[in-house]
């Protein structure tokens, strides 16, 4: 009996008092009622400290694991397809496509098609000095896309040159390796249609000099590391193009999750020769590691709210020890097996509840930190990305929220069942 609760008041709630307001008052005052000076009762009130938080440690840690892996996923998508394509269309010979215009106009009949960009694209030579020399991927463009514009670290993302200055963007990786800022003169050297590899050796690349206008910086290794971008026409100039050859379109569409369904239509209104391939097929190894981190962590991580809600079922055993009494009381005065057994379930649901409330405002303020601070910092060159991404879904807080109450309320059944078959005479006698 908790102090200052007769059992004339616990006789006089029952008999007044309507089923559902008894059960649920009895069961918030079990849940608060684990105070006084016994050291029983402190125990009683510790262990379910314990269990609401642990309920609140198993949804918080699954909502942010689930953020930061929706976060990944968002991420990687969108520094992939930030480089101007949901889908890429290419001669299935690794040739370049002739009749461009002619091809463009078919692609932008389908609908769905939101943009479209030609590129002109081949390994070149870049040099600074005799001694700073790499290969990179020139691409050539109409603009630069909208992704890198936003993530220039320096100069401008203008490509428009002039017939003796050509303009030149670069990742920040190959600008770190070969010591290159803005304003620093490049040269491109290209041997493609040189002839065969014994003439490369008598034949003269052609060669341009370009200017360093803008450094960009993705954290994508792969691409900061390799790709230089330039106007369209220079490209076609360096590389030995025809006037109406592009090496391939990219192709944007109102939402990235049509590229799978569109691109065999794209195939087959383009006749055969023309490979059509969605950024999910060309970049395959790398939302296979961010699908492989959704279908895990969550898992591997839920079961902390599994053990939390056997911690719940701890709790509620402990509550029938030490509330054998009120429940022979509660007998006594008319309450049935199933109004006890309810009474202890909701107990259970209180504490889930009260523990998932907890975690889904501990969540959303761990996340809304770390989305505004980045204090979870990550090494780029492993992850693409330099502060763990967080991404949260009301979907997410809602289903976890409801798999949290179950199973709380799974586990309650059994101490609850525990409660409603003890007879009234014998735990009226227990000490």
């Amino acid at each position: 009996m908790y102090p200052g609760y007769s059992s004339q008041f616990y006789a006089s709630y029952v008999l007044t008092a309507d089923s559902v307001s008894f059960k649920t008052f009895i069961a918030w005052r079990y849940l608060r009622g684990a105070r006084g000076g016994e050291s029983g009762s402190k125990f009683l009130r510790f262990i379910t400290y314990v269990a609401i938080g642990s309920v609140s440690v198993g949804v918080a840690t699954l909502l942010l694991a689930l953020a930061v892996v929706r976060g990944f996923s968002q991420e990687i998508e969108t520094k992939i397809t930030g480089f101007g394509a949901h889908i890429q269309i290419e001669s299935i010979r690794h040739t370049p496509l002739n009749q461009a215009s002619e091809l463009e106009a078919l692609i932008r009949e389908e609908t769905t098609v939101v943009s479209l960009q030609p590129v002109v694209t081949e390994f070149v030579l870049l040099r600074r000095s005799n001694q700073d020399i790499d290969g990179v991927g020139l691409w050539g463009t109409d603009r630069l896309p909208d992704y890198l514009n936003k993530h220039l670290s320096y100069g401008s993302g203008k490509l428009e040159g002039t017939s003796s200055s050509a303009r030149l963007v670069v990742g920040g990786i190959l600008a770190k390796n070969l010591n290159l800022a803005i304003g620093d003169q490049v040269t491109l050297l290209s041997t493609r249609n040189l002839g065969s590899p014994e003439s490369l050796l008598q034949a003269r690349p052609r060669l341009k000099q370009f200017e360093i206008t803008g450094i960009y910086e993705t954290a994508l290794a792969d691409f900061d590391e390799t790709y230089v971008f330039t106007d369209i026409h220079t490209a076609r100039q360096l590389l030995d193009y025809m006037p109406d050859e592009v090496s391939r379109f990219d192709v944007m569409l109102e939402d990235v999750t049509l590229a799978q369904s569109v691109s065999p239509l794209l195939e087959e209104s383009l006749g055969l020769g023309i490979l059509v391939r969605s950024i999910f097929e060309i970049y395959r190894g790398l939302f296979a590691w961010v699908d492989l981190q959704e279908a895990i962590i969550p898992l591997v991580i839920g079961v902390l709210i599994l053990v939390a809600a056997f911690n719940v079922m701890g709790t509620l055993l402990m509550i029938v020890l030490e509330k054998t009494r009120e429940i022979g009381i509660l007998s006594s005065m008319g309450a049935s097996q199933r109004d006890i057994q309810q009474l202890y379930l909701h107990v259970g649901f209180f504490v889930g509840g009260l523990g998932t409330v907890i975690g889904l405002f501990l969540a959303w303020g761990l996340a809304t930190l770390q989305f505004q601070y980045g204090i979870i910092g990550l090494p780029a060159e492993a992850y693409y990305m330099d502060t763990a991404p967080v991404a949260l879904h009301l979907t997410d807080f809602i289903l976890v929220s409801v798999v949290s109450l179950f199973l709380c309320l799974g586990v309650s059944y059994f101490p609850a069942r525990i409660a409603s078959r003890m007879s009234p005479l014998r735990v009226l006698r227990f000490r």
